[in-house]
């Protein structure tokens, strides 16, 4: 017998030091709203990700059955599809993708995720630390206004810091900074001397004495309290980030890289994304996040967790670019009027958000792979031939592949929803 190709799921949410606090985070409004079992909200903790899927460490489960996600999948393996099913390992009913929502009240780690094969490597080297052997490129799409620090600045940029900033200069060995400076201004600035020139100097800055690190953070954050920005480049931006880091992280190597990555700021419904071996850190707002379905990541920073510098290094891709690289361009969804397609250049996911309002409907054709959705906003109902579900706020529901559906809002909706197709 075939399974019902939508029902709800139940989320589950990460405290980590990192989340807002209480109701002020999305995930905590999410799970409140949509009263996931055995979910009671506390005002003093942080709730930093709500997680949709199937990743093994904190799985979904069928809302009603309490089944496992994947257990679920696994015995109805049409509601993942032929498609799908044959461009991925799904015969645990394993997703490709991951979904979450994210609620950043402090920055998170200086890190990178690392590709398919450096996966395998390290889960089977060290799978206490990191849990699977899969990659994880991911896509952050602002919920609200957010921040975060994105890949490598382009390198005339490093240069003017490295010739301005006095602070940053005296941790990197003068050799270093002479062939980086020299580098820059050959005729290809992307070319393999230039990447590096790049590695070498950002090996050497996240390998700096930890009290020099100290001395001159005191002497970068003293001169921006006494007046802020005073050499070229030094904007009021990077000012306020530098102060904003060092009150969370005091002493700490990963400020540093304030000079170093592009830092963005996100409007709601604008969206970046982040292959293997791109340095980044989140550093405030709510994001929905989509990855492939992996929990691997290698830190160097602004963490108390292990930083894996040697693996970080070595595993960057050293491409400096303007934050522009990153940038996902939203486009229509499949003649859907009120649907927007984010679409990543991986198989393993797209994300489309769909805004309505009071009184609208919206009706998404057929996709060859399953989706899992969420209500950000409003409420409504969604149908499919044969079946209906009432939908509110917080709500999750999976979406079998092949289904046609509709969403119809009452005083308005917003859903975002993830799928696979592996075109």
């Amino acid at each position: 017998m075939s399974a019902i190709p939508v029902f709800k799921i139940v989320p589950t949410t990460q405290k980590y030091d990192w989340g807002k606090i209480g109701s002020s985070s999305k995930v905590a409004q999410f799970a409140s709203a949509s009263k996931i079992p055995g979910f009671t909200l506390e005002e003093t903790a942080p709730y930093a990700e709500l997680w949709m899927g199937t990743h093994p460490k904190s799985p979904s489960h069928v809302l009603g059955s309490n089944a496992v996600l994947s257990k679920h999948l696994a015995a109805h393996p049409e509601l993942i599809g032929k498609h799908v099913a044959g461009r991925f390992d799904t015969s645990t009913g394993n997703l490709p993708f991951l979904f979450k929502v994210l609620a950043i009240e402090k920055a998170l780690s200086i890190q990178t995720h690392p590709d398919k094969a450096t996966a395998e490597v390290l889960f089977a080297q060290q799978p206490d630390v990191y849990k699977d052997a899969n990659h994880k490129p991911e896509m952050a799409l602002a919920l609200t206004p957010f921040a975060a620090l994105c890949g490598f600045l382009p390198l005339p940029k490093i240069a003017t810091y490295l010739r301005t900033t006095s602070e940053l200069t005296a941790l990197i060995p003068p050799s270093i900074t002479s062939d980086f400076l020299t580098s820059v201004g050959s005729a290809t600035p992307t070319g393999p001397a230039e990447k590096v020139a790049l590695k070498n100097l950002f090996a050497a800055l996240m390998t700096a004495d930890e009290t020099a690190v100290k001395a001159q953070l005191d002497l970068l954050v003293n001169r921006y309290k006494a007046g802020g920005a005073k050499v070229e480049g030094e904007s009021q931006d990077i000012v306020q980030l530098v102060l904003r880091l060092d009150s969370q992280f005091p002493g700490d190597i990963g400020i540093f890289c304030a000079f170093l990555l592009n830092y963005v700021h996100l409007k709601p419904g604008e969206a970046i994304f982040l292959g293997a071996g791109e340095p980044h850190a989140y550093i405030s707002g709510d994001i929905m996040e989509c990855m492939a379905n992996s929990d691997n990541v290698i830190r160097a920073g602004l963490t108390p967790k292990l930083r894996d510098i040697p693996n970080l290094v070595a595993g960057l891709t050293y491409a400096a670019a303007e934050p522009s690289k990153h940038v996902v361009t939203p486009a229509p969804f499949r003649g859907a009027a009120s649907s927007t397609l984010y679409d990543p250049p991986i198989p393993e996911f797209s994300v489309v958000q769909v805004v309505l309002g009071a009184g609208a409907t919206e009706t998404h054709p057929t996709v060859a792979g399953p989706s899992i959705a969420i209500v950000t906003d409003g409420a409504g109902s969604t149908t499919w031939t044969g079946g209906a579900l009432d939908i509110a706020q917080g709500d999750v529901f999976f979406i079998g592949a092949d289904t046609e559906i509709s969403f119809s809002s009452a005083a308005g909706l917003i859903i975002y929803r993830a799928f696979v197709e592996a075109n």
